[in-house]
């Protein structure tokens, strides 16, 4: 998601946030994955989405943010907001970050 008030043709690292925490992702450089429309989540987002799946769930009947498809299987609800994040997207996302030697993602900031 985009701070109110981006200027769309000049979007600058601190005007993206994090979907699930409203946090300046990109601004802090923070590790983050990118999702479908923009959306994004952080690595302390996915951090407490990935814990999460393993206590198990509910499903959503709501598109997950980040790839927009509704799926009958747990969705992770962000701390901040409505967002959601599909088990599959935590799955992809976790195994995006986890490729990275930049940073250890699995240790929030």
């Amino acid at each position: 998601m985009r701070r109110e008030g981006t200027n769309p043709d000049d979007v600058q690292p601190e005007d993206v946030l994090c979907d699930f925490c409203h946090k300046a992702a990109w601004a802090d450089d923070a590790p983050c994955v990118e999702g479908h429309h923009g959306s994004i989540i952080c690595g302390g987002c996915l951090t407490l989405a990935f814990a999460a799946l393993a206590q198990g769930g509910a499903g959503s009947s709501e598109p997950c943010t980040m790839c927009l498809e509704v799926r009958d299987e747990y969705a992770w609800h962000g701390t901040q907001t409505e967002a959601h994040i599909c088990r599959r997207c935590i799955k992809q996302a976790a195994g995006a970050l986890h490729k990275s030697t930049d940073w250890d993602w699995s240790k929030p900031k």
